[in-house]
């Protein structure tokens, strides 16, 4: 991003706020791929249940982001990021729980899918807090290269949080793993107190949520699209490579993530630069080649190749029409607005685990990925028409 100088104020404050994201997002990544395995090896649970697992935490962020994004706008952001964290730190905790119960499976995987929405609310609270505060450092003209920034940070958590997570399931068992996901947040608690602040605005504009919702969801629905892919690749990459006896199955995240994290350190500037939709169509466009790889691999090689594609194309998708929202909505609605539209996001991640689990019993683990591809191209087409359709007019602000 193009800010004037890394010694002042606005950019450190910017890269810290992102450092703590990055260090308290690791108890979410460390769980995506150590849950459907503790599911379905541990409980003796089928992949339904471990989908659902996975996908809890984004079902109950969708609930939860207009009341985060409330909470952002009226109490700042700030208020809402400690709360999240603190949520997580919860939410870690109730999930510890159930790996102390491995003889009473049901009560277990009752435990766990409490565990797992109190860490979706947290979600819900630590994202929109970090993206308005964020924007409100950087200021709206960069926000593309914002979210590119937190993006990042949250991807390269997955990245790193995939393989460690299960190598702690492996060592410590899942109540080891979730408590050591505990105890990020608690770092992060710590970290922002020496952040200051924005303004809050208690008094701002009380929009009816279907305006907001009115203008943004053509963006949302080409994130949603977008995030299938990841979804499948967070709930039943390491599912595929377990069932295929292939080696390094904790690696997807990993491929992925890398593959995530170079197009948004690299490349973070080009929804600014470019515009969002142009630049979302070229990246569905790879995450479609790079879904469809995993779902026709024959061995590992092209099936982590193709999570580092899915990787690839996902990266700008988020920022590049978040840019967008923010364009389009009253500054003082922003909380609300990117609360609204990470929800979209969630409804993916929240839906395809479950959905694709009943998938994966009956037509098997690669099938996952072919709607993974065919949801990138839809999104692609629908991207295309957008863009066609905003260059016939100027859409009027809220």
């Amino acid at each position: 991003m193009a800010f004037h100088s890394m010694r002042e104020p606005a950019p450190r404050n910017l890269i810290r706020l992102v450092g703590i994201l990055f260090l308290s997002y690791l108890c979410i990544a460390m769980s995506l791929p150590v849950v459907p395995v503790f599911v379905t090896d541990r409980l003796g649970l089928g992949n339904v249940a471990a989908g659902l697992g996975v996908g809890m935490v984004f079902l109950a962020t969708i609930a939860s982001r207009a009341r985060a994004g409330g909470i952002s706008d009226r109490r700042g952001p700030k208020t809402a990021l400690g709360q999240g964290l603190l949520l997580y730190i919860a939410g870690a905790l109730v999930s510890a729980l159930s790996g102390a119960m491995p003889d009473m499976p049901a009560a277990a995987y009752a435990v766990l899918l409490a565990g797992r929405v109190v860490l979706g609310i947290g979600e819900s609270l630590v994202t929109v807090g970090v993206v308005a505060w964020a924007i409100g450092i950087g200021g709206p003209a960069r926000s593309g290269g914002v979210l590119a920034l937190i993006g990042a940070a949250m991807y390269g958590a997955f990245a790193v949080g995939g393989p460690v997570g299960l190598a702690l399931l492996g060592s410590v068992g899942f109540a080891g793993t979730m408590l050591v996901g505990a105890i990020l947040p608690c770092l992060g608690l710590l970290a922002i107190r020496g952040i200051p602040g924005i303004e809050a605005h208690p008094a701002g504009p009380r929009t009816a949520l279907r305006q907001v919702l009115g203008a943004i969801w053509p963006h949302g629905s080409i994130v949603c699209l977008q995030g299938i892919g990841f979804a499948a690749i967070g709930a039943f990459f390491a599912l595929l490579f377990l069932d295929r006896g292939w080696a390094h199955a904790g690696l997807g995240l990993t491929a992925f993530g890398g593959g995530f994290v170079v197009v948004r350190l690299l490349l973070g500037h080009l929804p600014d630069r470019l515009g969002g939709l142009r630049v979302a169509m070229i990246s569905l466009g790879v995450e479609a080649v790079g879904q469809a790889l995993i779902w026709s691999a024959g061995h590992a090689l092209p099936a982590m190749v193709g999570a580092f594609m899915t990787g690839l194309g996902c990266s700008l998708v988020f920022p590049s029409m978040g840019r967008e929202v923010v364009r389009l909505v009253d500054p003082r609605l922003r909380g609300t607005a990117m609360g609204s539209f990470a929800a979209f996001q969630d409804l993916a991640y929240g839906l395809t685990g479950p959905l694709a689990g009943f998938l994966a019993d009956r037509a098997g683990y690669g099938s996952v990925f072919l709607i993974g591809a065919v949801a990138a191209g839809t999104g692609l087409v629908v991207a295309a028409l957008l863009r066609a359709r905003e260059s016939r007019r100027v859409e009027e602000p809220l």
